[in-house]
């Protein structure tokens, strides 16, 4: 048998590795991107919230560009009235997004419900005539206070009824997390902030309700960039909690 040449083989493997990465450049030119601000507290900053939700989308045919503006604490009418060193507002004037996702404190719909709609349609009208879309971060109950998550809801409900803006109801699935998987930690500090599985949770929400899809396949180790080439951990995600909470996030936002 006539072997074949080692030049012509050495042409046939190049071409082959050209094909494959022009494939990789096309599907990355024909990639959608969404570029997307968080605006909130401490329930968006802790474990890095807006950066899992950019690493979720990697395997999605819409890559998601997140970037936050938040302050421990802060309530929307902080991030409207530039207080506490926030400039909300400005990056709203001076860059340009797809979609804003905002959050008040999350004592504020159970204290000062009118302060939420009035800040929230505030900031809702000013999304949109920046051609934005707003989405509302529904939060969720203290741990030890469950019973309040429906007065909760309620608020953002009817926020996202007067302003016609997309309701993301992370509250409703953390209480049914609680219901169907109790063992589970989603709380870490103050019986309050998200665990790095609470984290993981609410990314799933967002990137669902975004794309309206969610990935195939998972990464059990979530790492961004640092300076020097290295990486910093952001979580580790067991297969069993990918389970349920990718089934659990696909059953109930449709």
């Amino acid at each position: 048998m006539k072997r074949t040449p080692f030049y012509q083989r050495k042409n046939i493997f190049l071409t082959f590795l050209l094909i494959f990465a022009l494939t990789k450049v096309s599907a990355n030119i024909n990639r959608d991107t969404l570029r997307v601000l968080f605006v909130g507290n401490s329930y968006i900053y802790y474990n890095n919230l807006p950066q899992m939700v950019s690493l979720i989308s990697d395997s999605l045919n819409t890559k998601l560009i997140c970037k936050k503006s938040t302050y421990g604490g802060s309530t929307l009418g902080d991030h409207w009235n530039s207080r506490k060193g926030l400039r909300t507002r400005e990056i709203l004037e001076q860059e340009k997004f797809d979609i804003v996702i905002i959050q008040d404190n999350s004592m504020w719909p159970l204290e000062h419900a009118d302060s939420v709609l009035m800040f929230g349609k505030l900031f809702c009208d000013l999304i949109k005539s920046k051609k934005a879309i707003p989405y509302l971060y529904n939060t969720w109950s203290r741990e030890a206070t469950p019973q309040t998550q429906p007065a909760i809801n309620k608020v953002y409900e009817q926020l996202a009824v007067q302003t016609q803006s997309v309701l993301v109801p992370v509250g409703t699935l953390w209480a049914e997390s609680r219901i169907q998987h109790p063992a589970n930690q989603l709380y870490f500090t103050y019986a309050s902030h998200p665990s790095p599985l609470g984290t993981f949770l609410i990314a799933l929400c967002f990137v669902k309700k975004i794309t309206g899809t969610l990935p195939t396949k998972y990464a059990t180790v979530y790492n961004y960039p640092a300076i020097d080439n290295e990486s910093i951990r952001l979580m580790q995600v067991s297969e069993n909690d990918i389970f349920f909470y990718s089934n659990l996030v696909n059953n109930y936002l449709k």
